[in-house]
């Protein structure tokens, strides 16, 4: 394959992904015209439409869908390859994309990750928050960070934290007006702030355990507001839109300042930990494997 035809079609490739001219040229760092020339050339060469064009959306067709599904993994796996020369390296490099929670970035990976970039300046590091349940493979992560129970069986997942206390805290002002709950099923008559997910787009339902019970029930809660980011809902339920289900450590100062009231005390079990989860077939870059042993728990 001459040289022109590969980078050819890493252009193809990063316009089928992306389905966009615009996202796939900031991607590539090019203009938007020099993909579409490019695109075109390709077209011509194999004698067929590869992509469908319209003023909102591109798209593989049936020819450029199964293009795609053969030549984008034999092109990850030559930049793998290459990245994985970094070993011979003297110092490690390269750059580590992973999705994670908002607390977990703040909490764990932050501070984990200080003294490594620190100490190897050719590692590189990009944390994307997002509550789905990423693909990582399919959207080109390095690692993922999720709870331990919603890592895929099929992944190798490596813990990073303690188990996270849980709290359901209102405002003082709120529940002057609305008893606190004694039980998880007072919940339901009350105003609660929803955590939104994005992945099925419904919200995350509250784990708690009644009296007596061993085991848990997820409580689906109803309220005013639905936000995807944890500061949002602790300004919410400062702000007194009705009850919070947060990290403990989130809202710590604001209960020991009465700005919030913990409810439910007792009833409110600790989630499982956070987890680094990855592909077995890749991440075994000298960086990565200091990234991993860097955040690794040790409790």
């Amino acid at each position: 394959m001459r040289r022109d035809e590969l980078a050819d079609l890493t252009v193809f490739v990063a316009v089928a992904q992306e389905q966009s001219f615009t996202r796939a040229a900031a991607r590539m760092g090019m203009s938007q015209s020099a993909l579409s020339q490019i695109v075109r050339r390709l077209e011509a060469r194999v004698g067929l439409r590869l992509l469908s064009r319209t003023t909102r959306s591109v798209a593989p067709t049936a020819a450029g869908e199964a293009l795609l599904q053969r030549v984008a993994p034999m092109l990850e796996e030559m930049d793998e390859s290459l990245v994985a020369l970094g070993q011979f390296r003297d110092r490690p490099a390269g750059r580590i994309r992973i999705t994670t929670v908002e607390h977990a970035a703040k909490t764990v990976i932050l501070p984990g990750i200080r003294d490594l970039l620190h100490e190897n300046p050719d590692i590189e590091v990009e944390l994307i928050v997002d509550y789905g349940l990423t693909d990582i493979v399919a959207e080109r992560y390095d690692a993922g960070v999720r709870l331990g129970e919603q890592v895929a069986k099929d992944m190798i997942a490596v813990r990073i934290s303690p188990d996270i206390p849980m709290v359901v805290i209102g405002a003082p002002g709120y529940l002057a007006q609305h008893p606190a709950p004694q039980m998880p099923q007072d919940l339901l008559a009350h105003r609660c702030i929803n955590l939104h997910l994005p992945t099925g787009g419904q919200n995350f339902a509250w784990p708690l355990t009644g009296a007596g019970e061993k085991g848990m029930t997820r409580v689906s809660v109803k309220g005013p507001l639905s936000l995807n980011a944890i500061e949002l809902i602790r300004d919410a339920a400062l702000d007194g839109h009705g009850l919070a289900y947060l990290p403990r450590d989130t809202v710590a100062a604001d209960i020991t300042a009465g700005r919030l009231v913990n409810v439910l005390p007792g009833r409110v079990p600790d989630l499982p930990a956070y987890h680094l989860y990855y592909a077995n077939r890749r991440n075994a870059t000298a960086a990565f494997r200091l990234l991993v042993e860097a955040l690794r728990w040790r409790g």
